[in-house]
């Protein structure tokens, strides 16, 4: 069968250098002797080393021609092969509710929502890695008063200790993509749950950052729905502060003052915003 076409619909930039490959699949080592779940395998580059770590072993591709190569080139992996969309299926039922590793070579336009949905699933998923567009990974390993912190550090670091491992040049993919990419690794920290109501942490990181240039007083206000705060809600300490400026543990804090100058225990919190 010959080489499959990429697909710019699909984000598809295929990697070519066999070298650096080989050094994205050994990033799960870190976390080993659980099952690999590889996202966007394309033609096998990635996947020709990862079946090598004698583990059980699964790949999701949504491209019916990559599926079709994989088949032929790796026919011991026919019934490992999920030719479907990675954000629509239940990761419960992957491994039969057993904890995985993800790994790929993310789609750039997708990789966001790849890792909200990691986030949906963290217990168990211990371990992330793989190669995102260079600012993305940033974004994600960025420290609080960094340009780069925004919804996705905060969000991930809260749950995952973060390592920017190197950078890949964009003239060893095919086609080459305009920009650099870099491989990371995220490992579940040992936080098992937030201080706070978790969804109104969520929704309260998402508010401040959409209007990160302003102070907490200022971008907080959308969340007021039409209730009046207490007098002090505004005036504390945190609200003359950038969501730049907070920590986790900020934002926790954050979160709790929110919750108790805005909503009420018969007031259910949904991750609209």
């Amino acid at each position: 069968m010959k080489q499959v076409r990429p697909k710019k619909n699909l984000g598809q930039h295929f990697l070519t250098d066999l070298n650096i490959a080989s050094r994205i699949a050994d990033t799960v080592d870190s976390c080993a002797d659980i099952p690999i779940l590889e996202i966007g395998p394309g033609m096998g580059v990635l996947t020709q080393f990862l079946v090598k770590k004698n583990r059980a072993f699964k790949a999701v591709e949504i491209d019916s021609e990559s599926v079709k190569y994989l088949m032929q080139h790796f026919p011991e992996l026919k019934t490992n092969i999920i030719g479907s969309d990675f954000l629509r299926m239940n990761l419960a039922d992957v491994f039969g509710g057993k904890p995985f590793v993800l790994t790929g070579n993310y789609p750039y336009d997708i990789s966001s929502q790849i890792f909200f949905k990691m986030l949906d699933y963290k217990h168990l998923i211990p371990c992330c890695t793989g190669m995102i567009q260079h600012e993305v990974a940033q974004r994600i390993a960025a420290l609080p008063g960094s340009k780069s912190y925004g919804i996705l550090s905060v969000l991930i670091q809260a749950w995952y200790d973060v390592e920017y491992l190197f950078m890949v040049d964009e003239t060893v993919f095919n086609p080459p993509p305009k920009v650099k990419s870099a491989v990371i690794r995220m490992t579940r920290n040992k936080v098992a749950q937030l201080a706070c109501n978790e969804q109104l942490f969520r929704r309260v990181v998402k508010t401040v950052f959409n209007q990160r240039r302003k102070m907490l007083r200022v971008s907080i206000r959308q969340l007021y729905d039409g209730k009046v705060p207490p007098a002090d809600f505004l005036t504390a300490d945190i609200m003359t502060k950038r969501p730049e400026q907070l920590s986790i543990d900020d934002f926790v804090d954050l979160t709790n003052l929110v919750e108790k100058a805005l909503f009420t225990e018969h007031t259910p919190v949904t991750d609209k915003a």
